[in-house]
């Protein structure tokens, strides 16, 4: 079993936050080390020292106890005890805090002594590898050199959204996100990515094959399945509030490339009768386009931290809906698929790659409303077609995308790479 060291985010909640707790967590119920190193120190706190928790698939809301003042050497000796002695870790060793002054669901701006910490982080806990799961921060473009100097063998996954297409603004703005990063994830021994077409966009721009490792995101298909049986709690809370009216739903980020106001506008235009849409999730534009008013057949449900909730809700769901303008690999999407949900998502980075085929219903990064606009009827009047779509969505989501494949995976090849440090040795 490999020690890891994951570079990586717990707040606030993302795509990217999900990913890495999933993933730590399911790899030390396989029965590897994951110390969680994370930026979870604003600037104002610097002078006080978090008291660790048990950190792999930790929540986000986990309220961590603070002391004042600076611990002393004998402190520092004891907070580090265990990185190497023993089969497990010290709760300290499993959770390092790193120093910050800005951090967003988008990108993080660590604090000037982030680097230093990090280096001596990783000098005393020493683990096998370094996996980064890029935070869209300076130090990622840091990472080989220190890395490099420590001999610590360094796989990074490469999050950021994209459209291949370059057809909208927002993808060019990706594009440029791309270029910026392709130079430094040529130093990296691997790059995870999701999708051939995320791999095709950075071969493109220098970054040679042997470095990319295409490895698609993966659920729990055991926790996203459809309802069977008597219904949970939450679902029967849920079916209780909606009773005798169909839910269609979004769950993301309310942000420009999402695309949520393209979805507005077709469902406003079509207002299919005893639909509701459900809308769960936060940022920057939802208090514009709620407005003031209050609508009937759309619900602001908001950000929903608790898992059982966020299961239901997309039990519970007919149809499953992402307009987005640019992606990567929506794990929504995925959660979605493996719930029996129908889904209607537009080819934005890797989407319509998973829906292809008969999975779900694809459209184009352009001209969403008027696609919606004429789709949503369809699948108000056809129950059958959903109920279909849920079907083979759950199929696919079996067949691809489970969390027991990206776990095999990331495991051969984090033993490639640890052994070929061994050997080389």
């Amino acid at each position: 079993m490999a020690h890891i060291a994951w570079l990586g985010k717990k707040s606030p909640f993302c795509g990217n936050v999900t990913y890495g707790l999933t993933t730590t967590h399911a790899l030390q119920e396989r029965g590897h080390r994951i110390s969680f190193i994370h930026f979870d120190t604003p600037a104002g706190q610097l002078g006080r020292q978090p008291i660790a928790v048990a950190a792999s698939g930790g929540d986000d809301r986990t309220r961590r106890k603070r002391q004042g003042g600076r611990p002393g050497p004998a402190a520092g000796a004891a907070r580090w005890r265990g990185a190497t002695d023993g089969p497990g870790l010290d709760l300290a060793d499993r959770e390092v805090a790193l120093p910050y002054l800005v951090k967003s669901q988008v990108y993080t701006i660590p604090s000037p002594g982030a680097q230093r910490e990090l280096r001596e982080s990783l000098e005393r806990l020493r683990p096998d590898l370094v996996h980064a799961s890029l935070t869209l921060s300076p130090l990622d473009f840091r990472l080989p050199d220190l890395c490099q100097q420590l001999k610590l063998p360094l796989v990074a996954t490469f999050h950021p959204a994209f459209d291949a297409g370059l057809r909208n603004l927002t993808a060019g703005t990706q594009q440029l996100t791309y270029q910026l990063y392709a130079p430094s994830l040529a130093r990296f021994d691997r790059v995870i990515v999701f999708s051939e077409l995320q791999a095709d966009v950075l071969l493109r721009l220098g970054v040679q094959a042997d470095r990319l490792a295409v490895i698609p995101n993966g659920v729990d298909t055991a926790t996203w399945r459809p309802a069977a049986g008597p219904p949970s709690a939450e679902l029967a809370a849920l079916q209780q509030r909606f009773r005798g009216r169909r839910v269609f739903l979004y769950m993301g980020r309310i942000a420009t490339e999402k695309n949520v106001e393209a979805l507005l506008r077709a469902w406003r235009l079509v207002r299919p009768a005893g639909c509701v849409l459900v809308i769960v999730g936060d940022g920057p534009l939802r208090s514009s386009l709620q407005g003031n008013g209050e609508e009937g057949d759309v619900v602001w449900w908001g950000y929903e931290p608790d898992l059982a909730t966020r299961v239901a809700l997309q039990q519970l769901a007919e149809v499953f809906l992402l307009p987005s303008l640019v992606e990567g690999l929506s794990l929504a999407l995925l959660e979605a698929m493996a719930s029996g949900t129908a889904c209607v998502a537009t080819d934005a980075g890797a989407d319509g790659e998973v829906l292809e085929g008969g999975a779900g219903i694809v459209i184009s990064t352009q001209g969403v409303t008027t696609q919606l606009r004429t789709l949503l009827p369809v699948l108000h009047d056809q129950p059958v077609l959903t109920a279909e779509l849920g079907r083979r969505a759950r199929e696919r989501a079996l067949e691809r995308y489970t969390l027991e494949n990206n776990l095999k995976a990331l495991e051969e090849l984090y033993a490639e790479l640890v052994g070929s440090r061994t050997l080389a040795a």
